[in-house]
């Protein structure tokens, strides 16, 4: 994939929503949220501050984060659903 992020957005690909429940209750997917954990695929450099300085990012390529329902923009490469966000909207990284 060529896409390159600018400032202090991300590209972030979503993981796919768990299907059944825990008590084994099996969701379809018109019924089902769309999930709000992915895995970052790319990051820009990062945003600048007041003195033109860039502040690195928090976040790396392959770290699974946590954001909300409606986070980013959505759009289309290569098949693939991706969302475009800036780093203000992950709330976290996952370990």
């Amino acid at each position: 994939m060529n896409i390159r992020p600018l400032h202090d957005r991300v590209i972030v690909k979503r993981l796919p929503a768990e299907r059944t429940t825990a008590s084994g209750i099996v969701i379809p997917d018109t019924a089902g949220d769309k999930p709000d954990q992915g895995e970052v695929i790319a990051v820009g450099p990062g945003r600048r501050d007041e003195q033109g300085k860039i502040i690195p990012m928090g976040v790396k390529v392959g770290d699974t984060v946590l954001f909300g329902k409606y986070s980013g923009q959505s759009v289309k490469v290569g098949g693939d659903e991706l969302l475009v966000m800036r780093e203000d909207d992950i709330m976290g990284v996952i370990d």
